[in-house]
Order: structure tokens, then sequence, then C-alpha cells
């Protein structure tokens, strides 16, 4: 990994390019928080976000953010109303693109949040769902960011909190999902994507530095891989510039 920028800084970035310019995007928390401001102030400039807590927005917000709540994403929103009326318009089917992440995520992209080792016979009790069962089956597509380790890419997620793909192929459409599902993973190795035709998670792209040796023996499964498995392309000095104005303590991206 090139020391001028941090890995928080690469997957910031990462997400920031998943969002195209005529997206309505459920923003989440953490770096999704950063991929948006990114988003709007480079490519994405006619591209709306909106937030859990009420907050519709055309425009990145004047200051850093710590949470979707502080006062730099109400002031200029261009709607602040109740989480009601911002989680109809995602059943409505007005969001395009959401964010999430999942302590377990398994090949076909189902993420749980709510019981390591299953419901009935559960080691540790998670947070739940919140937005992101709503979000998984609703939007019209949606990015996982989050930590690649052997214990969280597991071959069968042992909840399902937030469904990606099922089984695989015809499962959502099956169990009556209207959203199409997970367009990419995000995470600490590089970046993941769905086949077309089995909706198994395939290895697209690994960060600078890593080795796609390093992410298979990384992942509880046998990953399958792209043809050509890419290096994921660096942040330009004009994205870092942006992500340190919007993050200028280096809260979410880990730069100190």
């Amino acid at each position: 990994m090139a020391s001028d920028y941090t890995l928080e800084e690469l997957m910031v970035v990462a997400g920031a390019r998943e969002i195209l310019d005529d997206d309505v995007v459920f923003v989440g928390m953490r770096l999704p928080l950063l991929a948006f401001q990114l988003a709007k102030d480079t490519h994405a400039r006619h591209a709306i976000g909106i937030f859990e807590n009420g907050i519709l927005r055309d425009r990145p917000a004047g200051d850093a953010l710590y949470t979707m709540g502080d006062a730099p994403n109400t002031e200029g929103a261009i709607w602040t109303t109740s989480m009601m009326d911002i989680m109809a318009l995602l059943q409505s089917g007005k969001v395009s693109l959401g964010f999430i992440g999942g302590a377990e995520i398994d090949q076909f992209g189902n993420l749980n949040t709510t019981y390591i080792g299953g419901k009935e016979r559960a080691q540790i009790r998670l947070p739940g769902s919140g937005g992101g069962s709503d979000i998984a089956s609703l939007s019209k597509r949606f990015v996982i960011i989050m930590k690649h380790e052997k214990r969280r890419f597991v071959e069968k997620v042992s909840y399902m909190t937030s469904p990606g793909f099922g089984d695989g192929k015809g499962w959502r459409e099956k169990n009556g999902l209207k959203g199409g599902g997970p367009c990419a993973v995000i995470t600490t190795n590089g970046i993941l994507r769905f086949d077309s035709e089995t909706k198994e998670m395939i290895l697209n792209s690994t960060h600078p530095g890593i080795a796609v040796e390093n992410v298979l023996e990384n992942t509880g499964w046998s990953l399958r891989c792209a043809p050509i498995v890419e290096k994921t392309k660096p942040p330009t000095r004009s994205e870092l510039r942006i992500i340190r104005k919007y993050d200028p303590l280096g809260f979410w991206t880990g730069r100190r």
C-alpha cells in the first residue's frame, strides 16, 4: 500500500466510484458518508443523498460529519422530515443505490448483523438490522463495505439479516424482493462483484500491495476469481484533497 493514502481513503474512493450522476443514494454511516461527499464534488453532481434519520440533500454537507444527524448535514438540506418518509422513498422504489455493512457475509452476498452462531445457539448478539434489511431488499442495487477476514467471509451466514442473492439465481424473484441485489463488496483487501448467472461472489480487483492469494486465504469458501483480477485504481490527488477536506482529523480514514 502506498504511503500517501490510507486503506480507508482507498475504500472511500472505491465507494464513491459506484455512485452514478443520476443516483438516489441511501447513504448510511461511516465511510459512505465520505463516499457520497466525494462523488458529489467530482463525477456525480446530480446525485441525491437520503439519510435514515429523515434528511434528503442534493449537495455535500459543508463540514465534517461524524453521524448523519450532525448539524452540517441538516443545514442546506432540501428536506428534513421523518424516518417514515425516508423509508417510504425506499419502499416506493425511488432509491437506486444503497450502502450497508455486516459482521458476516457469504458467497451470495447475504449479510448477518444479528446473531453469530445462529438464533438458537447464538454466541454473540449483534445490533440487528437497523435499515439494512430494507436497503438490501428494496434498493435497485447496493454496495457492501466491510473488513475482509475469514471469520467474516463465511460459506453460509449463520443468520440472514439482510438478503443478498439467497442461495443463487432466481432466489430474490422467488421471494418477492423488488431490489436488484448487491452489485459490489468493497473490502480491506479488494473489490468483489457477482456472477450474472450464478449470483456467486467473484474477486474482481485487489488493492495495491494485496496479493490474490491473501484474499483467497481470508475467505471461508473457494472464492472464484475474474478472468483478469485487476488492481484497484488508487485515489488521485484531487480525490484525496476532497476526502481530507471532509475528514480533516482522519476520524473515518485512519489518517493521523
